[in-house]
Parts: structure tokens; sequence; C-alpha cells
């Protein structure tokens, strides 16, 4: 592994050389095919604050399970950014041109290039997503970022990615049986997540957060999200331009609702489906977001907001018991969502692959379209075709006019018989983007890409440009970003992104 600051360099050996060559700079061939090193970069643009984070992956092959999956083994920290609040324009637009010099500094700061960066995620997070700049600025940041930086957001993604990346997941599978929940904190928004035995039983988020009011330095209201107005109102407290802010009354409505979602409980604040009651009190709850450095008392100054008051009052239901659990320490708060990004976007897929043209490689924003067929079992082409044009309708998609990702589920013995029967029904679900060129990714959790991709395209479809991928877990409502192959390895990286940019004010 290279020293913090230089580029990794992926080995391509000379399969005619003798031993020394194969194992140039110490590493054997065998190690190459199987080891694979990313340098990453999470960057987090939220309701109050932005920020950065470098670090270098190393993923290694299941090769004892005869799998061509990859999975994270070892990840560093090469560099974070200092924290900055996120840049807004007097219209309420974020200032894209701050962002991007921000980025550059942060680039330079770690000593890497944009070249030196393979992949990683722009999360745009609370009222920062619904700016009405907010396409604008993740595509800023796709291109600003270097290769395969993609943009992503999503409420109930970032709730996974803050449990991740705060402990909180680890944690609870020191607590084997216990629920736990989680609640991440920013400037304009509350996720939170129920876990259990290291995995994430459920989302939600609500709009709650310590920068829905901005404040000068007399604690005079300078700048009102609509979220504050909903809650000012309920407190029965005035919310004037210019006049002193009700902080204490805003803060403990605030940890009313909060406490209330966490519960299950239905609210117009609430951003997604409720959490599911039926799995019973938590044991215990933590935090993370910017706020939760006021809930540790890890940040005693104040920046123009309500995160001091909606800090302490929020520390005070924990004890307290208002969440159902008894409070329990993290020591990131802040950077856990920016952690997740780095670490938990990126999938790899196999040496089972088939790419029927490597030019179309990238594809970016590709979205999935969960056929639910009932593949490996029966395989019959018209239920494979009815179950395809049914997800494809489901998300609005006309068939052949983008690309878009066929997630595919595999059991049992790769039989040509039960391939032929799902290459036929894809055949017959997607016939303008086969004869167009249109490209199509499978994406299947079974090894059975190579096989799969080669019937369609050699036997049923020869225009057609398909990417069929392995080893890929990808829901409804996900987008795919798809990066060209890494060699020697022959796998192809993959991030996962939910649905992004919904419209409106919460």
């Amino acid at each position: 592994m290279s020293r913090a600051g230089e580029p990794v360099h992926l080995q391509f050996p000379d399969h005619h050389g003798d031993a020394e060559d194969e194992e140039a700079g110490g590493r054997s061939l065998a190690w190459d095919l199987d080891n694979v090193e990313l340098r990453t970069v999470g960057v987090d643009i939220g309701s109050s604050t932005s920020h950065l984070l470098f670090s270098r992956l190393h993923l290694q092959r299941l090769a004892q399970s005869l799998s061509s999956r990859f999975v994270v083994v070892e990840r560093e920290v090469l560099h974070r950014s200092p924290i900055r609040l996120t840049p807004f324009r007097e219209d309420g637009r974020i200032e894209e041109a701050e962002l991007e010099a921000f980025v550059d500094r942060a680039y330079e700061d770690a000593g890497l290039t944009r070249d030196d960066v393979d992949t990683g995620a722009v999360i745009l997070t609370g009222v920062a997503l619904e700016r009405r700049n907010a396409r604008a600025i993740a595509e800023l940041f796709a291109r600003v970022c270097g290769g395969f930086v993609c943009a992503t957001a999503g409420h109930n993604l970032e709730s996974i990615l803050a449990a991740h990346g705060s402990g909180a997941v680890r944690r609870s599978l020191d607590r084997p049986g216990q629920l736990l929940l989680h609640l991440d904190v920013g400037g304009g928004t509350t996720k939170l997540a129920l876990l259990r035995d290291g995995r994430v039983m459920a989302t939600a988020g609500v709009a709650c957060g310590g920068r829905l009011v901005v404040l000068d330095e007399a604690g005079r209201v300078l700048r009102v999200e609509p979220a504050a107005r909903r809650l000012a109102a309920r407190a029965g407290v005035p919310l004037e331009q210019g006049a002193p802010a009700p902080a204490g009354a805003l803060a403990a409505a605030m940890v009313g609702v909060i406490a209330a979602a966490a519960t299950g409980e239905r609210d117009d604040l609430l951003l997604t489906d409720p959490l599911p009651a039926r799995l019973g009190p938590p044991v215990e709850v933590s935090f993370s977001g910017g706020v939760a450095e006021y809930v540790y008392g890890r940040e005693t100054r104040r920046f123009g907001d309500l995160a001091p008051e909606l800090g302490a009052a929020l520390g005070e239901a924990a004890a307290a018991g208002r969440f159902g659990g008894r409070p329990a320490p993290l020591e990131v708060g802040i950077r856990a969502t920016v952690i997740g990004a780095s670490q938990f976007t990126v999938q790899l897929s196999g040496s089972t692959v088939h790419l029927s043209d490597g030019s179309i490689l990238p594809l970016r924003n590709v979205p999935v379209v969960d056929a639910r067929t009932p593949a490996g079992r029966a395989c019959e082409p018209d239920q494979v075709s009815a179950a395809v044009t049914a997800a494809t309708r489901r998300l609005d998609l006309v068939e052949g006019e983008q690309p878009m990702a066929v997630a595919l589920s595999w059991a049992g013995e790769p039989r040509y018989a039960s391939l032929r029967g799902l290459a036929a029904g894809l055949a017959a679900a997607l016939p303008r983007s086969l004869r167009r060129g249109t490209p199509v990714v499978l994406a299947l959790d079974g090894d059975v890409g190579r096989s799969l991709g080669a019937i369609l395209t050699e036997e049923l479809a020869a225009t057609a440009r398909i990417v069929s991928l392995d080893g890929l877990d990808v829901r409804e409502l996900d987008y795919l970003d798809v990066g060209e192959p890494i060699q020697p390895a022959g796998v192809v990286p993959v991030i996962v992104k939910s649905l992004a940019f919904p419209a409106g004010p919460p």
C-alpha cells in the first residue's frame, strides 16, 4: 500500500515475462487478481455544513467461497477537509462557485489530483437537497471531483450512511438481539434508523434540524425555512424576520416531532414512511450529525442557528427516556454521513461479466428496473417479459428511450434452458433498446452474468449493447453508475444511488 498522498497504481503484468516481472513492486499476479485498491472521496453538502473525506479502500475477492464478489477488508482515511458553512445566496440558492473553490482547496490540501481519485459519492442532504439548483450542484461535483464521482441523495440512504459512518451499526453487533435507535440530526432534517445485529432494520426522516432558522450575531432571525414556520405555529410562538428567535420553544417542538417519529407516529413533517412500530421500543439511542456535537458536549460555539438549543433539548430528552432507550455515546458526529458515503456506496461486479461493447462505459445515472422475475426456477419467456414491462411502467420509463438496468435474481444451477428462457423474455420486453443499441445493464445477484449476456447478444440480439454484471445488490428506485473495468482483476466498479432531487419543500 502506498503512502498517503501518492497515487495508487494498479499493476498490468506482462504474462510473457518471468517471475520477477510478475512480482514487480513486491506483489504477485495472484495478489493483483484477488485484490483491488481504490481511492475514494465522500462529499457532504448539507443544510448547515459541507465537508469532504478522502479514503483508501482495499477490496478483496471472497476466494474461499469461490465467489467473484469483492468486499472491503481495510479502509484508511487519507484526509479530512475543514468543515465550512454551506454558502447560500440571498435568494436562497446555494453558491456553486464557492463550493467548487472549497472542493478544489480540499484536493490540494489532501495532496491529490482529480485523476488520483477512483470513485466516490456526493451527498446532497436536508435543505440543500431541496434547493432549486440541486441538480446543477450535483452535476458540478460530478464534474470537478474527478472520474466516477457521482451525486446521490435521499433521506433513507442518508440514514443508512450515517448509521454506518457513526459506528452505530457496529455497536449493534456487540448487543445481539437488541434494538437500537440512531438519530442523525443535521441542519434541515433528522434521520432515524432502527438497528439490530449489525443491520439497518428501518429508516425514516423528519424536517427538524438546527439550521431551519438562521440568526445574526444578536440572535435575530435572518432566514426561515418552511418547516420552521410550521413548528412555530405548533409551539404558538412568533417567528418574524429581524425579531429575536424563540429558540427554546422551537427546539422543544422539534424534540416532540422526533420523539413521535421514533415510535412510528405519522406527522406532516415526516419526509418518508414512518418507522414500523412492530419492531418494538429500542433499548439505546445514539446521535450523529452536526447537532450531535452539542448533544455530546463536544461543541459549545454558536454558528448563527438553533443547534445549541436543539442539542441540549435532545440530550435532556434522551436522558429522560423519551426516545425509548438509554443514551449511548458515539465518537463520530458531524462527519458520519460523509464517512458512510466514502465506504458504503461501492460495489464491484466480479469475473463473470459480459460486455458486448466496452465503449459504452462509463454509464451514469441508470435507473434500476426491478423485474422480480422467477429467474433460475421457471424462467418462462412470457413471465419474464411481463415482469420487465410492468417494472418499467412502474417507474414511468419508456422502453428504448434511455439506458436502464434490469435487476434479476438467480437461484440454482446455470442451466442453458433456464438462461435461454430468461434471455428470450428480456429480448421480448426490450425490443427497441436492443434494436437501437440503447445500453441495457443486467444487474444479477448470482454469478451468471457472462452466460446470460452472451446468449442475449450472440443468439437473440446481435446489435444489442449489453452490460451484464453479477454479484450486485440493487433495488427499485436505485440508480447505478457503472465504471470501466479495472485490470488485471477484470472487475467493474458500480456505485448504487438512491432516488435523488425530490421536488418541493418538506
